[in-house]
């Protein structure tokens, strides 16, 4: 019964700004713009307050791993749930956290919308690899005329439904660092794939935590080899992160 009336919760939080951002989208960018920037600095923060109250369950965000950002970079993580994009926003809380998502997102209720009004990259899931590849760069460019902007890329390329980490792929990780030529973040998170589906979810929700932390941080990669490199390790780092965090 709490976890139904914790969901009941959750839902009364976000249904009027994402009933205001459906509305407004189709008529005004700005208006829309608005709820889903209200979404994701306002809403989100009520979101785990329900969740930690009710299901005492929290984010359990590495903030002395922070210290060592540089202003700007680009972040690197495994990929477990939808939900994954709330821990980023709350985790970078105070930056402007900007995803490579896939563009079946907007197939899902509020936050296509709230993907499209802020701009983030949305890759066509049934294009070319040379679309994929024009959608990164122009992206890209918008984050490099923005240095308030923080990308965030799985390399995943999909969610782990069962929480073990997947194949990294270099392809779009290469397109997007050699046109904003950031520092890279390198992050784990854990938690998201427990919640999966609804009876996951009423489960998982329950005295558990999303986990979420920067492993290293590396200089913008000068070349390939460089990338690559940075690419490999990251595996290495959050496969070793995740280990550890299950096996304590």
């Amino acid at each position: 019964m709490l976890s139904v009336f914790c969901l009941v919760l959750l839902f009364s939080a976000i249904s009027f700004p994402s009933f205001m951002l459906m509305l407004t989208y189709p008529f005004s960018r700005k208006a829309a713009l608005f709820w889903s920037n209200y979404i994701t600095t306002r809403t989100d923060r009520l979101f785990f307050a329900i969740l930690k109250m009710y299901r005492h369950f929290e984010l359990q965000g590495d903030k002395e791993s922070q210290k060592n950002l540089p202003e700007q970079f680009l972040v690197i993580s495994n990929h477990q749930s939808l939900i994954d994009i709330v821990v980023y926003l709350r985790y970078f809380a105070g930056k402007k956290v900007r995803f490579v998502a896939k563009d079946s997102l907007n197939d899902v209720p509020m936050v296509g919308k709230m993907l499209r009004s802020q701009q983030h990259c949305m890759i066509p899931r049934h294009g070319s690899a040379a679309l994929a590849m024009k959608t990164l760069k122009s992206f890209g460019e918008r984050v490099s005329a923005d240095s308030s902007v923080i990308p965030v890329i799985y390399p995943e390329g999909t969610r782990s439904k069962d929480g073990k980490l997947g194949k990294f792929y270099s392809a779009g990780f290469r397109r997007l660092e050699q046109t904003v030529n950031l520092p890279v973040a390198v992050c784990a998170l854990d938690g998201g794939w427990k919640l999966s589906n609804l009876t996951r979810i009423l489960s998982g929700f329950k005295k558990g935590s999303y986990k979420v932390k920067v492993l290293k941080v590396y200089d913008a990669p000068a070349d390939k080899e460089q990338e690559k490199k940075i690419l490999e390790e990251s595996y290495e780092l959050i496969d070793r992160q995740l280990a550890e965090w299950r096996n304590s």
